[in-house]
């Protein structure tokens, strides 16, 4: 989000979205607040500075990976706490009273997308380093399963996504990574969760990839990106029949657009894009049971007016939705 100031934040989430709030990263209240920044305490070798955040590689990190080893094996979590300087919107979430929440959110930077834009001094990137590519992973997994640890103070059920904006380069020239690459370092960075996992990537991507690691929910930009699932109607048959869950990010988080767009209109437009998948084979009553809507991505670059709209227009089409087919709240 866009804001600089937690408590309005986290007040705006919850107002919105009382069904599953979700913690508020606040990028402009700091660097430290870069989605992979936010995520780099206690990671061998990490350097931020001058707002470039990179690993040195020039210095002996056998004493830090040691540590990240054991922690690992062990399950260790409290020695991968984010700090509150690090994520103050957090810790204000942490702080409020969710009684009437179904589930909390919370989410951290995915291994491929950190370890594209977090690269060596020599600025290559470590996701191209089968070490540290693997270190970053299991970090990440430590992160995860802390957050998630903390979140379950607020409500039984937890929801952690994997944020993952460069997998829209996924099979380009721009990333030589393979499947099986991107499916083994997603799974391990999900394998310390006992709730429910998702994914998040904004861009267009191979989404039988996405689908095919053990996420239980699939977060897509469904305002610009919507039309692309229904190229893999087999995928998708098999994610929805293992009880995967679409997340349609139906509410764009375009400054230049939100002013243009109402509930009904999104809603129609997510109508359309459910018809071109049940054209492709896929039950629509899984569709509509299996289902969750949001903003089409983060908004901490929007002002923070529109913000504001993103979610309000995110709670009236979910309300739409559910009265359209008398989901009576489920």
């Amino acid at each position: 989000m866009p804001h600089t100031d937690p408590v309005e934040a986290c007040s705006l989430a919850i107002k919105y979205l009382p069904d599953i709030p979700v913690w508020p990263q606040l990028p402009n209240r700091s660097f430290l607040e870069n989605m992979y920044a936010q995520y780099s305490e206690d990671l061998p070798g990490v350097i931020i500075e001058d707002e470039r955040i990179y690993i040195d590689r020039s210095v002996d990190l056998s004493d830090g990976m040691e540590k990240l080893y054991v922690d690992y094996i062990e399950n260790d979590l409290d020695g991968h706490a984010i700090s509150r300087t690090y994520a103050p919107g957090f810790y204000e979430f942490l702080s409020r009273k969710l009684d009437s929440a179904v589930a909390v959110k919370g989410q951290v930077t995915g291994p491929i997308s950190f370890g594209l834009v977090v690269t060596d001094q020599n600025r290559r990137p470590t996701l191209y380093d089968e070490t540290l590519a693997d270190a970053i992973a299991r970090h990440l997994r430590l992160k995860a399963a802390w957050m998630e640890k903390e979140l379950a103070k607020l409500s039984a059920e937890t929801i952690i996504f994997l944020d993952e904006p460069y997998l829209a380069s996924l099979g380009s020239a721009f990333v030589a990574l393979d499947n099986d690459t991107v499916i083994n370092l997603t799974n391990e960075a999900l394998a310390g969760l006992a709730g429910l996992k998702g994914m998040h990537c904004c861009g267009n991507t191979d989404w039988s990839v996405l689908m095919a690691t053990d996420i239980d929910i699939l977060n897509f930009d469904a305002y610009n990106y919507g039309e692309a699932l229904a190229l893999y109607p087999v995928d998708l048959k098999a994610f929805l029949e293992r009880g995967g869950v679409l997340a349609w990010g139906i509410v764009p988080s375009e400054e230049e657009t939100l002013p243009n767009v109402t509930a009904s209109g999104l809603l129609g437009r997510m109508q359309s894009l459910m018809d071109s998948l049940v054209g492709k084979g896929i039950n629509r009553d899984v569709l509509l049971e299996q289902c969750l809507i949001t903003p089409s991505c983060g908004m901490g670059s929007i002002s923070q007016p529109l913000a504001e709209k993103a979610l309000q227009l995110t709670a009236e089409v979910s309300k739409e939705f559910r009265c359209l087919y008398a989901l009576n709240g489920e």
